[in-house]
């Protein structure tokens, strides 16, 4: 099972999939990197796993063009994400896993892929139906400081059009504690990613292996009934 990751910056979930991977507890292989940002640092660890990564970014696709300019940063805006998509399908992954990558993946990137067999996931800092989109850890730590929630945590689903949306694959919680600082609770959110990214992702390609046998068996009757 071959698994594209698309990231945005450190890569520490990233280098938890690659430590997976060489202690053979990943079902997959780590095929290629595609990050957004050219000083990302998860292009050296990858580089460092001898795993083929890329840039595609969208600053790049918007250099000249001023934000003043929106129906022409709209055209561009679909231009990448046709491109992206172009990238992912010519790869011919049977997973997407989206390990802090900080772009909206619209239809335009999604209907492709599904369309192509792909299945993609994405990790999310933060419970199902809270503190959707950015800033997500910080969101939580304010609220359980001010009591408004004993409990947040992390989970990867997989991807749809609507944010942070799409249906839980695993779940797991935190504990907030009112003595804990935001740097605190941050790095033991991260740990819970790190735990959380392997084993969503060992679901999901389990599920995509099963998936797969079903057809071949299907197939294989269909066959026979036509001999």
């Amino acid at each position: 099972m071959n698994i594209i990751v698309l990231i945005s910056g450190s890569g520490s979930n990233l280098q938890a999939l690659i430590d997976a991977e060489h202690s053979k507890k990943l079902n997959g292989t780590i095929t290629d990197v595609i990050s957004s940002q050219a000083d990302a640092y998860g292009l050296k660890r990858a580089e460092k796993a001898s795993i083929p990564s890329q840039v595609h970014s969208l600053k790049e696709y918007y250099k000249g063009t001023p934000k003043e300019e929106k129906d022409k940063r709209q055209q561009l805006r679909k231009k990448f994400d046709k491109d992206l998509a172009d990238i992912i399908i010519a790869k011919k992954p049977d997973l997407v896993v989206c390990a802090g990558w900080m772009l909206i993946l619209s239809p335009a990137i999604l209907d492709p892929l599904k369309a192509a067999g792909i299945t993609i996931i994405n990790l999310h800092p933060a419970l199902p139906n809270a503190f959707d989109g950015t800033h997500a850890i910080e969101r939580a730590w304010k609220a359980g400081q001010a009591g408004e929630i004993t409990k947040a945590g992390v989970m990867i689903h997989y991807v749809i059009a609507d944010v942070d949306k799409g249906e839980p694959i695993v779940i797991k919680e935190l504990d907030l504690r009112k003595d804990e600082s935001l740097d605190d609770y941050e790095d033991r959110v991260h740990k819970l990613e790190h735990v959380a990214i392997v084993e969503g992702t060992n679901k999901v390609l389990d599920k995509i292996a099963k998936d797969k046998a079903t057809d071949d068996d299907l197939a294989k009757a269909a066959e026979r009934i036509k001999i």
